[in-house]
């Protein structure tokens, strides 16, 4: 299942993302936010041309990052051997944007990054999850772009600020339910060219792995969110780009990049 947050100019309402006999694309509005109740369709139907998508989820506590979680890139970022355990940081939830929400290069950084990454989206609220019942905490998947301010990164000497920039995490297009994260296809695209191009079965510590060990640090709760990782081929972006993240399974979430004015 697809579920989308969206405005038709009103208020943020849910929807499932359906499509009809003819391949024409709908939402199926849903009542109230589906992280805290069942399932109920209102009825309406919304033309997909006719809603602008947001993040599909604005996180009420945490955006949780994992660094250095795939192999190659360990390697291109000169970090020499592979974490044994989780890297963590936080972004703030104030980073989080939506799909075709312009990521704004802070006057801050010369060296501004994308980096594509699968996302977890806690439902519910777990502490210490063991790796067997990860499946049970966990409400779906979408896709993320952990925007990174490269230099501030490397002259801070910790990540928060690098990383937690207004509109440095990119969600979107939609949280999908009904997935599998063991070996997805990965791709990011810097104005219509693959820059990044992995599989999610590369990640060195999977997602159970990533969601027992953070829930044993922190009390998770349902709209939090896991950035897992990326892969090989992060780079810079300047103003005027287009940033694409695509995950098998899930779909495309794109991004302009744009200077403060």
């Amino acid at each position: 299942m697809r579920i989308a947050r969206y405005t038709t100019g009103q208020d943020p309402t849910y929807g499932i993302v359906q499509d009809d006999d003819d391949g024409a694309r709908f939402l199926a509005e849903v009542r109230g936010d589906p992280l805290y109740q069942p399932i109920t369709y209102t009825g309406v139907l919304v033309p997909f041309d006719d809603a602008r998508l947001l993040a599909p989820v604005i996180p009420r506590s945490k955006v949780i990052g994992i660094g250095k979680n795939y192999a190659d890139h360990v390697a291109e970022m000169g970090g020499g051997e592979a974490p044994a355990e989780p890297l963590v940081f936080l972004k703030p939830n104030t980073s989080v944007v939506g799909p075709g929400d312009p990521i704004v290069l802070p006057p801050q950084s010369d060296n501004v990054h994308y980096e594509g990454e699968l996302a977890v989206v806690i439902g519910r609220i777990c502490k210490d999850v063991p790796r067997e019942r990860v499946a049970e905490v966990v409400f779906g998947y979408t896709c993320a772009n952990d925007v990174t301010a490269r230099d501030l990164q490397k002259s801070d000497g910790q990540w928060s600020r690098a990383k937690g920039f207004d509109t440095f995490c990119p969600l979107g297009p939609w949280i999908e339910t009904e997935l599998d994260p063991a070996d997805l296809s990965l791709v990011t695209r810097l104005d219509g060219e693959t820059v990044q191009d992995g599989r999610t079965s590369m990640l060195i510590h999977d997602v159970a792995t990533l969601v027992s060990y953070v829930s044993a640090a922190f009390t998770l709760l349902p709209g939090d969110v896991i950035l897992t990782g990326t892969p090989v081929g992060v780079g810079p972006v300047s103003a005027g780009q287009r940033v694409e993240v695509e995950l098998e399974g899930i779909g495309v979430l794109s991004n302009p990049v744009v200077s403060r004015g």
